[in-house]
């Protein structure tokens, strides 16, 4: 397969944009216990444990949106991008 060559010019740059949708709280479903995220993005179908009964889950479990949102709060953001 041949190697692509940069062309000169003009090319398009895109970057990925984020927007706030919702303030939710990181609960376990099975305790209630308030859950600790990640420190990087995460997504609604990663895994995520409970640090108090050790219940594993998808983090779309873990998450609530209801109001008033309590300790753990997390915010919801959405990417449009690659």
């Amino acid at each position: 397969m041949p190697e692509m060559e940069r062309l000169p010019g003009r090319y398009e740059r895109r970057r990925a944009v984020s927007r706030h949708m919702a303030t939710g709280t990181l609960a376990c479903p099975a305790c209630d216990a308030p859950v600790l995220p990640s420190p990087e993005a995460m997504s609604p179908a990663d895994s995520i444990a409970c640090g108090y009964c050790r219940h594993v889950a998808a983090v779309r479990e873990f998450l609530s949106l209801a109001e008033p949102t309590r300790p753990t709060r997390v915010a919801v953001l959405v990417r449009d991008g690659p």
